[in-house]
């Protein structure tokens, strides 16, 4: 079984910017990665400096380079199972049998996005169906855009959209609104469509519009939509880590879980984080493992020594 310091679930931003980190400190580092990023629809990526408009599947080939070229390795797979190996360490499983170890474990697996019920949504994800205005709001600035309702913070993110165009169409649910909601929009021109969303209608390969269950069309250039956010956490919940109410990786400020030697970062444990976000959050949790490694050497180190001495005086 092959050993190393440091195993990195997920090839995300969060992980290759740990791996490069672990990977420059002189760590063993393996970094696994299921090859489905979240943000794979997307045609471009916005808002990371220096790299406003490179395609995400650019970003992490050449993230892998630089791994790989520290001595990082990079296996293409899915962790199946991660379990305390006895000693302060960890067994890996992969999903077609190879097996590992490893002294810690990040995971950055992410999250999934949970879309409302509305045909097309999915198809059009990342394209002009949308969920972050300061990743896409530039790209369909000043269009005719939607924002879909029905969730506690609805409002408020169709205000921050309204940022981007002064034609922006609230789809809310009938008697979802308070009357302070209602004055809210109405002071910043945001419209407001009562009904049940049913669709979005697309023609050649565009959104033109939202359909709503009694057969009225909006036109819509592009709709902004808020998820709902899980995370990918099914490795976090198996090894035992503490999750908060919402199901959430419960985590000290260093990015460790619950479980001594687990750490997470990236999406798994920030729904909010950008790609440049979850790329800063593994840097700093590369940093405390490696720091955790390093106090574990020393404590080996002393042991080591005074086994020595011990050794010594027995023998004189």
């Amino acid at each position: 079984m092959n050993a190393y310091d440091v195993a990195v679930i997920g090839g995300g931003a969060a992980g290759l910017s740990a791996a490069l980190v672990l990977s420059r400190a002189r760590r063993r580092v393996l970094v696994v990665d299921s090859g489905a990023p979240r943000n794979a629809p997307a045609a471009h990526m916005q808002g990371f400096l220096s790299r406003d408009g490179l395609p995400p599947a650019d970003l992490l080939a050449m993230g892998r380079q630089e791994v790989a070229g520290y001595g990082g390795e990079l296996v293409d797979g899915v962790v199946a199972e991660v379990a305390p190996d006895g000693r302060l360490g960890f067994s890996l499983r992969l999903a077609d049998g190879t097996g590992v170890s490893a002294r810690r474990v990040l995971l950055a697996t992410g999250l999934r996005d949970v879309l409302p019920d509305v045909a097309g949504l999915r198809e059009r994800w990342a394209v002009d169906v949308l969920h972050c205005p300061y990743c896409h709001g530039w790209e369909v600035r000043d269009r005719r855009l939607g924002v879909l309702g029905g969730s506690p913070d609805a409002v408020r993110y169709a205000q921050i959209v309204r940022q981007w165009s002064t034609d922006v169409v609230f789809f809310a649910p009938m008697g979802s609104l308070s009357v302070d909601e209602r004055s809210q929009l109405l002071a910043r021109a945001v419209s407001v469509v009562e009904g049940a969303v049913s669709r979005v209608v697309v023609e050649d390969d565009h959104l033109c519009g939202v359909e709503l269950d009694d057969g009225r069309v909006v036109p819509r250039d592009a709709v902004f939509v808020p998820p709902r956010f899980e995370p990918h956490s099914d490795l976090l919940v198996g090894l035992g880590c503490d999750l908060d109410e919402n199901g959430w990786p419960a985590l000290d400020p260093t990015g460790r879980t619950s479980v001594r030697g687990v750490w997470a970062a990236g999406n798994v444990a920030n729904a909010r984080a950008q790609v440049i976000t979850a790329a800063g959050e593994g840097s700093a949790v590369a940093i405390a493992i490696n720091a955790d490694l390093v106090d574990e050497d020393v404590r080996r180190a002393v042991d080591d020594l005074n086994q020595g001495f011990t050794e010594t005086k027995e023998h004189s």
